[in-house]
């Protein structure tokens, strides 16, 4: 869990929730640039928050509350109209059950503690210090679990410090690290020429980090990854699909889909020999509009990714 403060980033471990952990609505306003008024029509109107109350009718706010705020900006910012946003987060937070054996409170306190390691690297621009605690977390976790619940969440928040308070070298210095290591794992996966799978952005819908993570998710699915640069034009892919014969297309977006992208997927399917398959934040958004056509929605978490990928090439799961 974290809290940005004035001058850093501050990891906070999640035990059981005692009184000194909540927060009131001015200082959840103050954290996240929200204002009170919001906050109160977000719970209210839309059921988004349920904030603790005191016995004077006060509201008081979970570090959960209110990093389910900055989730919720994160997708107001992609375009997803507020009123939509609670089936968005309902179908996010079914994908990210945890085993029963472990408190749930115990795993984020673990993660917590790896962000803090990787902060304090950041911080000081230690690029071996980095690549160390980086071989470290990876000694411990799976791969979706390393890059959804502790490198990526940190990146996020390093890219929203950079865009709101114009802090831009620790984001570059991470962002430039990971790329680099995945594309390195990327590259360990070798090209199968019997079963190589094309994977792009919709252009201006993802940044370079996150199709390179989702090239890695998609290649525990057992298909050799060959993958197209961030800018790739929309109308030449099934061009490139002719000359690679990929045993299918996907293509990445983490924004909301403007109204002309599933008329111009079915026309793209339309074109192709291969299946056409979307990932990212996209193919959760546009699941019940895609409904019916031959385009099959990956989702946007990396084991949902790689086990939707292999029913979809087995035929054993419905577009």
């Amino acid at each position: 869990m974290s809290v940005i403060t004035d001058d850093k980033f501050v990891f906070q471990a999640s035990g059981a929730m005692e009184r000194e952990d909540l927060f009131p609505i001015r200082e959840v306003s103050r954290l996240t640039g929200v204002n009170p008024v919001t906050l109160r029509a977000w719970e209210r109107r839309y059921g988004l928050i349920q904030p603790t109350r005191t016995d004077s009718g006060h509201r008081l706010y979970s570090l959960g509350d209110i990093e389910k705020v900055r989730s919720i900006l994160a997708w107001i910012e992609r375009g997803v109209a507020v009123s939509k946003v609670s089936k968005i987060l309902a179908r996010t937070d079914s994908v990210k059950s945890v085993s029963p054996l472990i408190p749930s409170s115990r795993i984020r306190s673990d993660y917590a503690q790896w962000q803090q390691q990787v902060a304090d690297a950041i911080g000081d621009f230690d690029d071996m210090g980095l690549d160390r605690i980086y071989g470290q977390i990876f000694s411990s976790y799976a791969v979706p679990i390393v890059f959804q619940n502790i490198l990526m969440p940190l990146w996020r928040q390093l890219l929203q410090r950079q865009q709101e308070f114009g802090q831009t070298s620790e984001w570059l210095f991470y962002d430039g690290f990971l790329r680099s290591r995945v594309a390195q794992r990327l590259l360990l996966k070798r090209d199968s020429p019997s079963r190589r799978l094309l994977v792009t952005a919709i252009a201006g819908q993802c940044r370079e980090l996150e199709l390179l993570v989702t090239a890695l998710f998609l290649s525990k699915a057992d298909v050799g990854i060959r993958l197209l640069t961030v800018g790739q034009p929309f109308d030449e892919l099934t061009l490139v699909c002719q000359k690679v014969k990929p045993v299918a297309l996907v293509l990445m977006s983490n924004h909301a889909p403007g109204a002309e992208l599933p008329k111009r997927l079915n026309k793209l399917a339309m074109s192709l020999d291969c299946p056409l398959m979307l990932a990212g934040d996209a193919s959760d958004l546009m699941q019940d509009c895609l409904a019916g056509s031959s385009i099959g929605c990956l989702g946007n978490e990396g084991t949902v990714m790689s086990q939707r990928l292999r029913q979809l090439l087995a035929g054993s799961l419905d577009t």
